[in-house]
């Protein structure tokens, strides 16, 4: 672990104006699942992590063109209080691949959800309440409201090939002290430009299944268009079980 300077962190990341961004991959991605094998949600799963897998390379290639690596790590979970918010499309594509993941794995999580749910209730009115369009990251984060998807006794991620774009791309590259004692770091990192070419590359996926298959799961372009916060489509999922 290296604990770099604001300075020197500002220096290296103006290193990605020379770096070689190509937004065409995520079609690559997505293109190539469409034309594997399987029912259309375990093929639209696939085509979800892939583009996520795809997020986490560029974010990994990013990070060797500048010359640093994050310091954040295993058990570091204070980013998992921001607030989330997700498609309705990307919600599904989360539960589902919760879904088909092993049985003793899917239960523990839907175990852990529904005494979230439960133990967290007035908390998670409050939070959820807050308009996401407005600047209320500082506000969320004071009410220190877990990513419903965060193991407390762990401080990991129980679905964490499946976590959502926003926990791949928010990084710290100094000392992690830095989160520990903001709740709101002005240090840390979020390289959220590459959301628009993933989601572009999901959307046409989606519509391509919508068109050629009109799945049950999906109802498009309605999902694509209603976002939420995490811990709301999750409650509705755990909810109907």
């Amino acid at each position: 672990m290296e604990n770099r300077a604001l300075e020197e962190v500002k220096h290296k990341l103006n290193k990605l104006d020379s770096y070689p961004y190509n937004d065409e991959t995520f079609y690559d991605v997505a293109e190539e699942q469409l034309d594997q094998r399987g029912t259309s949600l375990n093929r639209m799963v696939e085509i979800y992590q892939h583009l996520q897998q795809e997020v986490s390379q560029k974010m990994s290639e990013m990070n060797q063109h500048m010359g640093m690596t994050p310091n954040c790590q295993l058990g570091c979970a204070f980013c998992c209080y921001f607030p989330i918010v997700v498609s309705r499309l990307e919600a599904n594509m989360i539960i589902a691949s919760i879904e088909v993941m092993p049985t003793e794995r899917r239960e523990s999580i839907k175990d852990h959800l529904r005494s979230y749910y439960k133990n967290y209730e007035s908390l998670i009115d409050e939070a959820t309440s807050l308009n996401f369009e407005e600047d209320i990251k500082f506000e969320y984060m004071k009410k220190q409201l877990p990513c419903p998807l965060l193991n407390p006794e762990t401080n990991a991620c129980m679905a964490y090939e499946a976590r959502p774009l926003p926990c791949r791309t928010y990084v710290n590259y100094m000392d992690p002290q830095i989160c520990a004692d903001n709740y709101v770091p002005e240090e840390t990192v979020s390289f959220e430009f590459i959301y628009e070419d993933y989601m572009s590359a999901l959307n046409a996926a989606a519509q391509v299944m919508d068109e050629e298959e009109s799945p049950r799961f999906l109802d498009y372009p309605s999902d694509l268009y209603r976002y939420d916060y995490l811990p709301v489509f999750l409650k509705e999922w755990i909810e109907r079980r």
